[in-house]
């Protein structure tokens, strides 16, 4: 079903801070919008901002041909909708898992007769339908490219990553990857200046002066670990091994616990072992290859 203006309708399954956002994104675009959630406390308070709640999952999917869930995993999202019927419409999920999580999601939407694709939003609520909010998806592209116009509605880089229908839940996974590290370098941080009395928001142009840094040298990083060429670094791995003395000094002067280092040092040591000092520290990437995938 669409309306006049041939806005599709859509249904949003799963209501949390991101789920509510993409919801909101869609009432504001003009969509008629069937919002359904486990706690009902939720839909209502969208359905004062123009949404329609149903309180049936059931009712909810029947109401539009193109169903979003928005749910913490795949298999949350399996068991919201089991009640009820798929067939005929197009599920995405826009959850965080695995990509097997992903390939086992799409094969259940297939027996239930249901076009499926996968998708990932990589920004925070606040930044739903802003032109720069990146959101990826993958799977069959007739499929995507029937909804793209509708899906743009929730971020301007709207993005289809191939055919390949786990392609999504990879890269969300892959690129999700650098945040808590990121995030623990920070917290580190403020631990080590609020302990000499500073604020911790004092950190902050400086750090992500440092975090735009780091995003400029990605590129050639990537060029040295597609190329498996890691003999010509602007940084060495020997740098890094050296530092590891530092962050324990760092550690005992100030009283704070760099133990999650840890695990870092201990792949820098094997690194030097293996002979790769004088590399750059792009050859890590060499060494978390460490199993075959399934």
């Amino acid at each position: 079903m669409s309306d006049n203006n041939n806005r599709v309708d859509v249904t949003l399954v799963g209501l949390g801070s991101m789920g509510a956002e993409l919801a909101r994104a869609f009432v504001r675009a003009g969509h008629r919008t069937t919002v359904w959630n486990r706690t009902g406390a939720k839909g209502a308070a969208l359905a004062a901002e123009g949404a329609v709640h149903e309180l049936s999952i059931v009712d909810a999917v029947a109401a539009s041909p193109l169903v979003i869930t928005c749910l913490t995993t795949y298999e949350a999202t399996v068991a919201a909708l089991e009640p009820a019927r798929l067939e005929g419409r197009t599920l995405i999920t826009l959850n965080s898992g695995t990509p097997g999580g992903a390939r086992r999601t799409a094969e259940w939407a297939a027996e239930r007769g249901a076009a499926y694709l996968d998708g990932a939003v990589k920004n925070v609520p606040a930044a739903v339908g802003a032109p720069d909010t990146l959101l990826c998806y993958s799977g069959d592209k007739a499929v995507f490219d029937r909804y793209e116009e509708t899906l743009r509605v929730l971020g301007g880089q709207t993005v289809h990553l191939g055919e390949e229908i786990d392609l999504a839940a990879l890269y969300e996974y892959a690129v999700g990857g650098t945040l808590l590290p990121a995030l623990l370098g920070f917290f580190q941080a403020a631990a080590l200046v609020t302990g000499r009395g500073l604020p911790a928001s004092s950190l902050v142009p400086y750090t992500v002066s440092w975090l735009q840094m780091i995003g400029s040298v990605l590129p050639s990083l990537a060029r040295e670990i597609d190329s498996g060429s890691y003999g010509e670094p602007a940084s060495s791995l020997g740098l890094f091994h050296e530092g590891i003395a530092h962050d324990e000094e760092v550690g005992r002067e100030s009283g704070i616990d760099v133990s999650w280092l840890a695990p870092m040092h201990d792949l820098l040591r094997r690194a030097v072992a293996e002979g790769h000092a004088g590399d750059s520290i792009s050859v890590l990437t060499e060494l978390l290859r460490s199993a075959t995938p399934a």
